[in-house]
C-alpha cells in the first residue's frame, strides 16, 4: 500500500495499492483505497490547489513532479 502525498504541502492525496515494479505513472480507480483529492472536471487536485493528475477513462495519469509517495509495492 502506497501513500501518495502532495509535493508542495505533504497532504495525503490517495492510499493506493501498487502492484509490480516501476514508478507511479498512473493510478487505476479500482486500486485506490482512499481518495482525499479534489476533482474539478477531469483534473485531480490536492487540497492546496496543486494539480496532481488528469482523469482518462479508468485511470488518473499522474503529473510526476506534483506528488511523492511512501510505502511498499506488492509483487503480484
Amino acid at each position: 500500500m502506497l501513500t501518495i502525498r502532495c509535493s508542495k504541502c505533504k497532504a495525503k492525496v490517495f492510499k493506493y495499492h501498487k502492484i509490480g515494479k516501476g514508478r507511479v505513472l498512473r493510478c487505476w480507480f479500482d486500486r485506490i483505497r482512499h481518495d482525499y483529492s479534489i476533482r474539478k472536471g477531469d483534473d485531480v487536485y490536492c487540497q492546496c490547489g496543486n494539480l496532481i493528475g488528469v482523469v482518462e477513462g479508468k485511470k488518473v495519469n499522474m503529473k510526476q513532479s506534483a506528488f511523492v509517495y511512501s510505502g511498499t509495492k506488492s509483487r503480484g
